[in-house]
Formats: structure tokens, sequence, C-alpha cells
């Protein structure tokens, strides 16, 4: 069985897609524990799985409206 290889997005992108700027971003990287971390892949070059971005993101959703698991 193959698993599907997870989809990888440069910050730029995690940002647009979290729809927060540059700053908050580095932020939350830095100071949230709960925030996924970022893959070095080159001395330039830092991706961030986008499926831990949507996990994330949904679960933040959750904790807002009071839904627990």
């Amino acid at each position: 069985m193959q698993t599907k290889p997870s989809r990888s997005v440069r910050p730029a992108q995690a940002q647009h897609f979290l729809g927060i700027g540059k700053t908050a971003f580095w932020r939350w990287v830095k100071e949230r524990p709960d925030f996924p971390r970022p893959i070095k892949l080159g001395r330039s070059v830092t991706v961030f799985k986008l499926d831990e971005l949507v996990a994330w993101r949904d679960k933040q959703g959750e904790k807002q409206a009071g839904v627990t698991q």
C-alpha cells in the first residue's frame, strides 16, 4: 500500500492560507508549541506540511467553537 506524500508549502503560501501576515506567522512558529514545525530543506529553503497546517487551523476553530474531542 502506497501512502500519498504530504504536500509542502513555503512560508509565504502558509501565511496566505492562514490569512495572517509575515510577522504574526513567524511569531506563531516561535511562540506556539502546538503550531506545525518548519522543515528546513536547505540553508534558504523552509517548508511546512500543508496537512499539518490544515489540522492545526481546524483545531483552532474547534477551540473557539467550544468543541472538544
